[in-house]
């Protein structure tokens, strides 16, 4: 007796986590331009391999957002729900989070 494996059915709620998280992406980057823009501080104390560094690793930025939610929509097609799940979670978290842990670093007095 064989019996074939059925796909995991795809749902709509995560169809609407994927929209939502890739509208949260998009969000992130906003943050992402603030210190894009003031990276060019770095130059302050002269044109030093460090600030290049700085800048370079700064400006790449977008590339990790973008990676991850293309997986994530990748997974979505092939349903590995789970997946897609977290791969779409992660390409907004750690912006969000580090943009909250300094609005609340900046509400203590």
């Amino acid at each position: 007796m064989s019996e074939t494996a059925v796909p995991p059915k795809r749902s709509t709620g995560l169809l609407i986590w994927m929209i939502v998280s890739q509208l949260l992406a998009v969000g992130s980057l906003a943050i992402w331009l603030v210190v894009a823009g003031l990276s060019f501080m770095a130059f302050d104390a002269g044109e030093t391999p460090a600030a290049w560094a700085f800048v370079t690793v700064v400006w790449s930025y977008p590339i990790i957002p973008l990676g991850l939610s293309i997986g994530g929509w990748v997974a979505y097609a092939k349903r590995k729900n789970k997946l897609a799940v977290v791969l779409s979670g992660l390409s907004f978290a750690p912006p969000i989070l580090f943009g909250g842990l300094i609005g609340i670093a900046n509400l203590i007095p």
